[in-house]
């Protein structure tokens, strides 16, 4: 019994057909191959629910085969048939797992090293150390908690040649740390689960950090729009809309979702995006996580960024929550690197880079940030962690 990790329970489901049953019927029927068209639905991706309701987003064969040639035209030069061996830390589930670290490495003839539970840091290098990897993706946690264990500072990285980050934004300091030890810079890309995922990149000859998501992927277009959906002048920031063969055809049984993200034909991605005169786009932060300050925009993202250049700070959150006299206020969730650090730290630190309204008035430290299952900070889960703890504190005075 040592061997058995779980047990799943004897259960049945009203009208459900079970597997054997469904074999022993199959062998009495003859085989009809299907006509697939290339505008047929060929899996639901669902979203990773960090902002909201978890939906499904139908993708077809069009859309798979296109963002996987997107990538390859992006990467082909980095990539070396039949010798590449990628670092997969995310579940193969997971939209990006499955377009790029499985299907894009696959056709090259490249190998996956798939770690089932990238948060067991030491497991996690343990594995690497028996392995001569040449591409790792990830996002900046992971990025972050590697360059900070010892084990994973002693590795051999001469063959790494390719890393790749998303999911969030990589900050200038795990970036800076991770090229100085490894040799090998962070391409920050962009994309989500309604584009297959990938929709922009840096070109893969970048030879530092740029804080930038790069230009748009192959036949795709973008545009940066304000709320009226008017295109913003270069420079500005706008909610970036998306289109191209990669574009989900819907949400699966959700018509109204779907036309409140899909307008004449463009993808309302939700982010903040500034373009510069180059085409170079970089995210500002997601529209729901805007903080508004006294009618002012604060951006976690810049927040983060800051602090996280503290050199006694791990991790950061920043959020925003309720206040009666400026509408909302900051409030960041500090992991201590150092355990000396102290408020006034961190104040002042804040006050050296941050306009005043910008610097935040709540500091929280914590052992630990909630994440999710790829290792995104999950602000949602603080905002109503905070907003429960204002209402609980409220009842209490009543």
């Amino acid at each position: 019994m040592k061997y058995i990790k779980k047990l799943v329970p004897k259960y049945h489901l009203p009208g459900a057909t079970s597997f054997r049953a469904a074999l022993s019927k199959g062998k009495t029927q003859q085989y009809v191959k299907p006509d697939i068209q290339p505008g047929d639905l060929a899996l639901l991706q669902y979203t990773g629910g960090t902002t909201g309701v978890a939906k499904g987003a139908m993708l077809t064969h069009r859309n798979m085969l296109a963002n996987m040639e997107q990538a390859r035209a992006a990467y082909i030069p980095l990539l070396e048939e039949g010798r590449e061996l990628v670092v997969t830390a995310l579940p193969l589930y997971h939209i990006f797992a499955l377009t790029v670290n499985c299907l894009l490495f696959l056709e090259v003839g490249g190998c996956n090293l798939l770690i089932t539970n990238p948060r067991d840091l030491k497991g996690l290098v343990k594995e690497l150390s028996r392995y001569s990897f040449t591409a790792l993706t990830g996002v900046n946690t992971l990025f972050n908690a590697l360059i900070n264990d010892e084990d994973f500072r002693e590795l051999d990285f001469s063959h790494l040649h390719i890393t790749v980050g998303g999911g969030m934004s990589v900050q200038r300091s795990v970036a800076e740390r991770w090229q100085q030890l490894t040799g090998t810079h962070i391409l920050e890309g962009y994309g989500l689960t309604e584009c297959s995922p990938l929709v922009s990149g840096n070109p893969y000859d970048l030879q530092h950090y740029s804080g930038s998501i790069g230009l748009p992927v192959a036949s795709t277009d973008i545009r940066l729009v304000n709320d009226l959906g008017e295109d913003v002048p270069k420079g500005e920031p706008g909610e970036l809309w998306v289109k191209g063969p990669q574009v989900m055809l819907g949400y699966w049984n959700r018509p109204e979702a779907t036309s409140e993200m899909i307008k004449d034909g463009w993808l309302a991605t939700g982010d903040i995006v500034q373009m510069d005169e180059q085409g170079f786009m970089r995210i500002v932060d997601r529209k729901k996580d805007m903080i508004l300050v006294s009618g002012f925009n604060v951006y976690p993202n810049e927040i983060e960024e800051v602090v996280s250049h503290h050199p006694k700070v791990l991790e950061v959150a920043a959020i925003g929550v309720p206040s009666e006299s400026s509408g909302e206020t900051v409030k960041i969730y500090v992991v201590k690197k150092d355990p000396s650090l102290t408020k006034d730290e961190l104040l002042i630190h804040c006050r050296s880079a941050l306009t005043g309204y910008k610097i935040p008035r709540i500091v929280e430290f914590r052992d630990e940030l909630p994440k999710s299952n790829v290792g995104k900070i999950l602000r949602k889960d603080l905002r109503n962690e905070a907003l429960k703890q204002q209402q609980d504190a409220a009842n209490a005075k009543q």
